[in-house]
């Protein structure tokens, strides 16, 4: 059974057209050298640094700026103030690239890890404030999800349908086996979860599991199903 409605990756798409932007061989030197300059440059400059004319770097800046890569805007180079029109100055966003096919999530692992090390309480135990960490962060996605939708009563078959957007955009690359049975493709951990398996993948598991609580689906349970080459969690019927 197909899900209602086709999963969407926003932050993955923005990646793959930010990598495409730079392709170009002038537009990928024109980003390094605004880069290396740390502060605005002008269009003048940016095209005499890879000896293109003015109206061809234009084009490419404005690529750039498309893709999410550079920001422009009007002001005196080098903060002089200077009689007439301002030039079109760029400079740098503060977000970076990153792509991976199959998705990777190894900044939410160390997130996750991170705060169980600061929050851990006295006389527990490191598994245990990760498994605790990464449960409660699955509930508050699920809370927040819930909240943002306003689900109603969420039984198995469209709880996992609402489960199975979730996961896509966290890279799990969820497929419906059943109206009530999701499989994960993809572990997200990877090739970290292979060096711990038994902390990371409880940690999956604590993760989705929490989701689950947070979206409040009925009748549906995460359970740890390990397979090679796929994540070690499978959502199905929760048989008590």
């Amino acid at each position: 059974m197909a899900s209602d409605t086709t999963p969407q990756n926003p932050a993955g798409d923005a990646a793959i057209e930010s990598v495409s932007a730079l392709g170009e061989d002038s537009r990928r030197q024109m980003y390094a050298f605004i880069r290396r300059q740390r502060r605005p440059v002008t269009r003048d400059e940016a095209a005499a640094s890879v000896g293109i004319s003015r109206k061809l770097a234009a084009f490419h800046l404005d690529k750039l700026v498309d893709a999410g890569l550079l920001h422009a805007r009007y002001a005196p180079p080098g903060g002089i103030r200077k009689v007439g029109r301002r030039p079109k100055v760029y400079e740098p966003t503060d977000g970076h690239i990153h792509v991976s096919i199959p998705d990777r999530r190894h900044e939410l692992l160390a997130d996750l890890l991170l705060e169980a090390v600061l929050t851990e309480d006295d006389g527990e135990s490191a598994t245990h404030a990760a498994l605790r960490t990464a449960r409660r962060r699955g509930r508050e996605l699920g809370e927040s999800e819930r909240a943002a939708a306003r689900y109603g009563r969420l039984g198995a078959e469209r709880g996992l349908s609402v489960c199975e957007r979730i996961l896509d955009r966290h890279g799990f690359e969820p497929v419906r086996e059943t109206p009530t049975e999701l499989r994960l493709l993809n572990c997200p951990f990877q090739p970290l979860a292979a060096k711990a398996p038994e902390l990371v993948c409880g940690m999956n598991h604590a993760f989705i599991a929490g989701c689950l609580q947070g979206l409040e689906v009925g009748g549906v349970a995460a359970k740890l199903a390990p397979c090679p080459g796929e994540c070690c969690v499978r959502l199905g019927p929760d048989k008590g």
